[in-house]
C-alpha cells in the first residue's frame, strides 16, 4: 500500500447552539477534511479544524502546509513502513500541528486497513468504549443552569463548565449549575486561560469552602505561566488539568518536571497526531500522571481518531470528546457510535470511517 496523493476539502456542520468560551465563540464547524490516497484504492481519512485562538492554524494554513510541504514528502511512501512515514511527516515542516494531525490520523487509518484491524486494537486495545463529558458554554448563570439540566436529560453524567470570561460572575455560575443538577453529577471547570494566579486561588478556595464538589479545574492561567500554574496547584485542593500549556512531548516533560499539573490534556491537534500523543502517554506513565483525552471543535471524524487512542491506552482515564454531540448534523459515515455520553468503537479496520458527505474538494 503506497501513498499516491493527498486531497483536502471542507465541510460545514452547524452546532445545536453557539459554543462559547473565554477565548472564542463558534456557531458552525468548518474543518479541513483530508483524504490520503493509495495505489490499492484504499483511502485514509483525517480532519483538522482551524483553531486560531489555540493552535494558530487557519483553513488556509492547514491546506497550504499539506499541499506545499507534507504531500510532496509522503508521496511514494509505503504504509507498512509506518515509522518512516511518520518521521517524514514530522520533519516536513515545523509547527502546523493541526495539518500534521489530520495526515497522521489518515496514515494510521490506512495502517489499520493494511492489516485489517481496528486502530484501537493495534495501539493497545485496552477497552472498546469510553464515556465523555458534555461542555456547557459560558453564558448567564440562568442559561447555563438550563443547559446543564438539558444535558442531564440527554443522559450525560459528567459536565464540563466553561468559565473564565467574567471572573467576578464565575462563582455564581458554578453555584447555579450545581443547584440545577444536584450532588451526583460530576462537574469539571475549564477557565481556558481566563484567570490570573490571584483570581484562580481566590475563586477556587471559595468554591471549595462552599462544598460545590468540583472534580478538576482545567487551564486556569495563560499557557506560558507554568510558575503560576504550579502555585495554583499547590494552593488549592482541586486537581489541576493542563491543556493549552501542553502541546508537545517536550511541553509535557517540562510540566511533569515542574509538577505544575495533576493531569495532562492530550489533543491530537496540539500534538500533531497519534505519534506525539503516544509519546506524551509514555511520559505520563513513567511519572504516574493520568491523562485526559480532549478535542477541539471537531466532527466525528477527528473525534473517532481520538477515541481510538483513548480506548487503546490505560493511562487515559478521562475524556472530553463531546463535539459531535454539540453538532446539529453528522456528515461522517462510520466511525464511533454515539450512545448518549458513550463512544463505542467500530470493529472495522483502521478508524472505521466509510465516507464524508458534503465535501467541497479544493
Amino acid at each position: 500500500m503506497i501513498i499516491t496523493g493527498i486531497r483536502t476539502g471542507r465541510v460545514s456542520i452547524p452546532l445545536r447552539k453557539p459554543f462559547k468560551t473565554a477565548l472564542r465563540t463558534v456557531e458552525v464547524l468548518e474543518p479541513v477534511i483530508v483524504a490520503v490516497d493509495t495505489d490499492t484504492g484504499d483511502v485514509g481519512w483525517g480532519e483538522a479544524p482551524p483553531t486560531g485562538a489555540i493552535t494558530g492554524d487557519s483553513q488556509g494554513s492547514i491546506r497550504g502546509a499539506i499541499r506545499e510541504f507534507i504531500a510532496p514528502v509522503l508521496k511514494g511512501k509505503r504504509i507498512d513502513g509506518l515509522e518512516d512515514v511518520l518521521t517524514a511527516l514530522d520533519r516536513s515542516c515545523v509547527k502546523n500541528t493541526s495539518a500534521k494531525a489530520a495526515v497522521d490520523m489518515a496514515v494510521h487509518d490506512l495502517f489499520g486497513k493494511r492489516y485489517g484491524i481496528p486502530l484501537f486494537r493495534l495501539l493497545g486495545g485496552y477497552r472498546d468504549r469510553v464515556e465523555t463529558d458534555l461542555t456547557i458554554s459560558v453564558n448567564s448563570p440562568e442559561e447555563m443552569a438550563r443547559d446543564c439540566r438539558e444535558a442531564v436529560e440527554r443522559g450525560f453524567r459528567i459536565l464540563k463548565i466553561k468559565i473564565g470570561k467574567e471572573p467576578a460572575s464565575d462563582i455564581q455560575r458554578i453555584r447555579s449549575v450545581r443547584a440545577a443538577v444536584g450532588p451526583d453529577i460530576v462537574i469539571r471547570l475549564d477557565a481556558n486561560q481566563g484567570w490570573n494566579e490571584r483570581e484562580a486561588i481566590r475563586i477556587m478556595r471559595e468554591i471549595e469552602s462552599a462544598g460545590l464538589g468540583i472534580e478538576l479545574l482545567e487551564q486556569p492561567l495563560p499557557a506560558h505561566d507554568l510558575e503560576g500554574l504550579a502555585a495554583v496547584k499547590n494552593a488549592v485542593a482541586t486537581p489541576i488539568l493542563a491543556d493549552e500549556a501542553v502541546f508537545s512531548p517536550l511541553d509535557a516533560e517540562t510540566l511533569l518536571a515542574r509538577r505544575a499539573a495533576d493531569f495532562l490534556n492530550i489533543k491530537l491537534m496540539k500534538t500533531g497526531g497519534m505519534r506525539g500523543a503516544q509519546q506524551i502517554c509514555a511520559m505520563a506513565e513513567l511519572h504516574g500522571v493520568e491523562c485526559f483525552m480532549g478535542c477541539m471543535m471537531e466532527s466525528k471524524l477527528a473525534v473517532t481518531a481520538a477515541a481510538h487512542l483513548a480506548c487503546a491506552r490505560r493511562i487515559i482515564t478521562r475524556c472530553d470528546l463531546d463535539s459531535p454531540s454539540l453538532c446539529a448534523s453528522d456528515p461522517i459515515r462510520g466511525g464511533v457510535v454515539l450512545d448518549g455520553p458513550h463512544l463505542i468503537m467500530p470493529e472495522a479496520p483502521g478508524l472505521g470511517i466509510e465516507d464524508v458527505d458534503g465535501i467541497t474538494w479544493d
